[in-house]
């Protein structure tokens, strides 16, 4: 009887994260998103070869697409193919979860964030963030908070 695979730790199957995103928007509400890729894309990403720092989310007729995000080509690639690195990639959402996006940005004054890229069971998933701007005033106050707790720390480590 065969082993079975030891589960691999949640943080090696992140590809990229969007720290950005979280520095510059309040996240209310996080979703779990496919993403519709090419051959050449999937090979890049298992080499890790993504980035989501300067993407975004776009409702365009009913469908969610994703603009901006930074996929490297591998040398390695066929060669009859010409990659484009950040073409626009289709999100796969069920029609319920995109009449509520809908809802939320359009009425509620939302804006969709891409935060991380990673494998869940051998597919490409990104999680999007429905998320209100910040204020420099609350980014700010959030540093503030974030230094005070890190200081709290050490007081309560040191005694």
């Amino acid at each position: 009887m065969a082993k079975k695979n030891a589960k691999k730790p949640d943080g090696s199957s992140t590809i990229a994260l969007n720290r950005k995103a979280r520095h510059d928007f309040f996240i209310e509400e996080r979703l779990e998103a496919g993403v519709a890729l090419e051959g050449w894309e999937v090979k890049s990403l298992r080499a890790g070869k993504a980035q989501l720092s300067e993407s975004y989310v776009l409702l365009r007729a009913g469908e969610v697409w994703l603009f901006g995000a930074h996929v490297s080509p591998l040398t390695t690639a066929s060669t009859h193919i010409h990659p484009d690195p950040t073409r626009t990639r289709k999100l796969l959402l069920q029609r319920s979860e995109i009449n509520r996006l809908i809802g939320a940005v359009e009425r509620k004054g939302y804006t969709l964030v891409p935060l991380a890229l990673y494998w869940k069971r051998g597919r490409a998933k990104l999680e999007i963030g429905l998320a209100k701007g910040k204020k420099e005033f609350d980014k700010r106050a959030t540093d503030k908070d974030r230094d005070w707790q890190r200081e709290r720390g050490r007081i309560l480590k040191h005694g």
